[in-house]
């Protein structure tokens, strides 16, 4: 009997659970489904679509060095894979848990033909739970209560080796998709689970100065591995442990830990890019971008043309790499939501079609935190000063070379001025609490 392994956002063989249970069952038909058309599904950005073929492709690259190969579909997953159980007579189809909303409508489609393994997180979702027995909605208590559990499992090696049932004769002609959006020119990085052991390998290296050095975007102080875990290239257990024991380890481990609570946040907020999780911003007034000034601005800012170095730097690294460094991406946030008061869904999208690393949960919870309408998340009055930003974390090196016209970090005929922009920022909120009523700023 065939066992199907249905790959996701797990592109691996190491450390990888459906990989294991479908090898010790049977013969094993790995497949891809590239599924954009299922209710509630949100289609890829073509900056993180670029990624995925060439993960795909190194995934496949993989099994065939195993004796077997990848089949990649296109379609409504449901129904693709239960015509190809019934095609090839499987057994099973397994598949690792995914924490995105819309997986929960595809998985019922199939049934008891579905064994679901594991996780993509550090901890099996829902496990860590407040005294009262109820989800945490603020990151302290719940980094507190990961690390009174004690480390994650350690990861689990790739099966020794690998049985692969026949790819029925109808698809066996299907290769895998190209895809290159038209400004991926300068598009950094290796995809595929050799090229996330490559950057985990780096990073290990350099632990020891990541707590200290990480919000310097002049430096490669970050571990640039977040494209990595977004397609599941490399498991966030193994991630632990490579680190595990190393001088500054904890720094990073707490934010693989922020990245479980993102998770976490995604199950109790399934419509966390579309809805704030504060009532107060519910009635904010967002500038119009459908005219001018707005529709300018929102330009702009997307081109990295407004007048603030380190934001236009930023814009431009994201649009050339298709990665930017965070610390960066708070600032380039705030600016947008708050110096020009655009609503942070925009800048939501625009991450989401221009990262390679474009990631639901952590992508709407970074936007919400920066706007402070998350339920653990910076107040609104917090506005960063995009100049105070890069003479505080030393980013001249970086605004020269990615936005080499600007002699220092100071503004150059900017769009907006910053104090009046906060200003206004502020006026606005108060009006979107007094719109909202008595507790608006409630969770």
């Amino acid at each position: 009997m065939v066992e199907i392994i249905w790959f996701r956002q797990d592109l691996r063989l190491d450390d990888q659970p459906a990989v294991k249970a479908a090898a010790a069952a049977g013969p094993v038909l790995p497949v891809f489904v590239i599924d954009e058309v299922s209710e509630g599904v949100r289609p890829m950005g073509g900056a993180s679509r670029w990624w995925l073929v060439r993960s795909l492709a190194a995934l496949d690259a993989g099994l065939r060095a195993r004796g077997g190969r990848l089949l990649v579909v296109e379609g409504r997953a449901a129904d693709l894979l239960e015509g190809l159980a019934r095609a090839v007579g499987a057994r099973a189809i397994h598949a690792t848990r995914q924490t995105e909303p819309w997986w929960g409508a595809v998985e019922a489609r199939l049934g008891g033909l579905l064994q679901l393994h594991g996780w993509p997180t550090l901890q099996p979702a829902g496990r860590l739970v407040t005294k009262g027995g109820g989800p945490f909605r603020v990151f302290t208590p719940y980094w507190r209560a990961h690390v009174a559990l004690g480390a994650p499992g350690a990861p689990v090696p790739a099966p020794a080796a690998m049985r692969f049932a026949a790819v029925p004769d109808a698809l066996a002609g299907r290769g895998l998709p190209r895809f290159a959006p038209r400004w991926a020119g300068e598009f950094a990085g290796e995809p595929g689970e050799a090229g996330a052991r490559a950057a985990l390998a780096r990073f290990v290296e350099r632990v020891a100065a990541y707590g200290a050095r990480r919000d310097f975007p002049s430096e490669e102080a970050t571990s640039r591995l977040s494209a990595h875990l977004h397609f599941g290239e490399v498991s966030a257990r193994a991630c632990w442990h490579a680190v595990e024991g190393r001088e500054g380890a904890e720094a990073w481990q707490r934010q693989l830990v922020w990245r479980d609570f993102a998770h976490e946040m995604i199950r109790q907020h399934p419509d966390s890019a579309e809805v704030p999780h504060r009532a107060a911003f519910d009635a904010m007034q967002w500038t119009d971008v459908t005219t001018e000034p707005g529709r300018g601005w929102l330009a702009a800012w997307q081109a990295g043309r407004t007048g603030y170095p380190l934001v236009d730097a930023g814009m431009r690294q994201l649009w050339r790499t298709g990665w930017m460094h965070n610390r960066v991406r708070m600032v380039v946030a705030s600016f947008l939501v708050k110096h020009l008061g655009i609503d942070w869904r925009l800048g939501e999208r625009w991450f989401w079609d221009t990262l390679v690393d474009a990631d639901l949960m952590n992508n709407a919870m970074g936007w919400q935190w920066v706007t402070g309408s998350g339920v653990d998340s910076q107040p609104f009055y917090r506005i960063f000063a995009p100049t105070a930003q890069a003479e505080r974390f030393e980013a001249l090196d970086y605004v020269r070379r990615w936005a080499p016209e600007y002699g220092s970090v100071a503004p150059v005929n900017p769009i907006v001025d910053h104090g009046a922009a906060r200003e206004a920022a502020l006026a606005r909120f108060a009006g979107s609490r007094a719109g909202a009523g008595a507790g608006a700023g409630a969770a």
